[in-house]
């Protein structure tokens, strides 16, 4: 009989939607780069990400003038939805054989429609071709059933990890998926400045200007083949990939010239309590990197309301 635990991490099988999660790519790098353009600036690009939610995918609330308004992928009803403070909700569906070029079109018309001018630089960033969205109609596949899933598994893996990052005082991002990999991640930070990342764009430059530990989810890729879980440290100290990992299916890997840890998403499936094998992970993965580094590992640790009261 099938765990009940399991139907919450359903299987994601990267060759069966590739097409549309290229599609979905380039559909959630529109909606990030109008958040670039107009959100006003915080450190390490925190603002300009997308937030997996009740309903799908948001961009969260983006002000224009005295006007403020929401991207959201209602993935409930499949439609992109555009919510502002001076009006009713703006929408169109989402199916398939919905071009890049299409979505674009119309997401702008409906900005403009409610005020909003806005350009941006309209070509993909860091994908597999670089064809302007105006323009792309290689793009154009839509599972329903495969952007439901990946949604619900994000879901599951958000309220994971806003769990895990409650328990350190440390400077810590809010969870938030990045539209560069589509890659849910969370970071947290030591406080010290980190090297200069030489011959590093723009992007690596604030991401990495201070000492970081990552956490990460993503969906599969050209390198590795299906949905895994992974967490580095930079910069990258000596011995890392010595360090043991919990659960036993977790594994370092080389990448870039650096150890990342790695723990496929169908590992986790199969186990008695996948959630928890993800918190393993994630506090395997952070100890690993801290002790090798030296961060105060003590003093950035939350204790619970339990300790708390009894004053330890």
């Amino acid at each position: 009989m099938n765990n009940p635990r399991q139907s919450i991490f359903p299987p994601l099988p990267l060759d069966e939607w590739e097409a549309t999660k290229e599609t979905l790519h380039r559909y959630f790098q529109i909606a990030g780069k109008i958040r670039l353009k107009l959100m006003p600036r915080k450190n390490h690009w925190w603002y300009i990400t997308l937030h997996p939610n009740s309903r799908g995918f948001s961009t969260g609330s983006i002000p224009y003038g005295p006007l403020f308004f929401e991207i959201q992928f209602d993935l409930l009803n499949h439609r992109l939805v555009i919510s502002n403070s001076n009006g009713p909700d703006q929408y169109f569906e989402l199916y398939n054989g919905l071009t890049v070029a299409q979505f674009y079109t119309r997401i702008m018309k409906l900005l403009f429609d409610i005020g909003v001018e806005v350009q941006i630089l309209g070509k993909p960033y860091d994908l597999s071709d670089e064809i302007p969205f105006a323009s792309c109609e290689k793009h154009h596949t839509y599972q329903k059933d495969y952007v439901y899933r990946f949604w619900q598994i994000m879901l599951q893996v958000d309220h994971v990890f806003k769990e895990f990052s409650g328990r350190s005082y440390s400077k810590t991002c809010p969870v938030h998926l990045y539209w560069h990999h589509m890659d849910l991640a969370v970071t947290r930070f030591s406080g010290k400045k980190a090297p200069e990342m030489k011959g590093a764009g723009i992007a690596d430059k604030d991401a990495y200007s201070h000492e970081v530990i990552s956490f990460g989810f993503w969906a599969g890729d050209q390198e590795v083949r299906a949905p895994a879980f992974y967490s580095y440290t930079y910069p990258s100290p000596k011995g890392l990939d010595l360090e043991p990992l919990q659960p036993d299916t977790a594994r370092w890997i080389d990448s870039n010239g650096s150890p990342m840890a790695l723990l496929m998403y169908d590992d986790i499936r199969v186990k008695d309590d996948p959630r928890e094998s993800i918190l393993e992970f994630l506090e395997s993965t952070y100890l690993a990197g801290a002790k090798r580094a030296g961060w105060d590992i003590d003093g950035h640790r939350v204790p619970s309301l339990e300790d708390l009261k009894a004053g330890t």
